[in-house]
């Protein structure tokens, strides 16, 4: 599946660089993050959109119109 989505939060390289750590994690087939947003590809037998959502969200910020899920402990 090809994506787009909009990451909010983000304003510098060091920014981009988390998300990438965090979604290099996944194991995409691609994603090319910027400033602001994100092109990705993945199998959707193997990552999910909220796998995704919430590697974001772990890195610290927040892919437009979602809200990561927060597991209580």
């Amino acid at each position: 599946m090809k994506e787009t989505v909009k990451i909010e939060g983000m304003s510098c390289g060091g920014c981009v660089n988390g998300v990438q750590r965090a979604l290099a994690k996944l194991g995409l087939a691609h994603a090319d993050v910027h400033v602001g947003g994100a092109e990705l590809e993945y199998d959707e037998l193997k990552v999910t959109h909220r796998q995704i959502v919430d590697a974001i969200a772990e890195a610290g910020y927040m892919v437009a119109g979602t809200a990561p899920v927060v597991a209580l402990r």
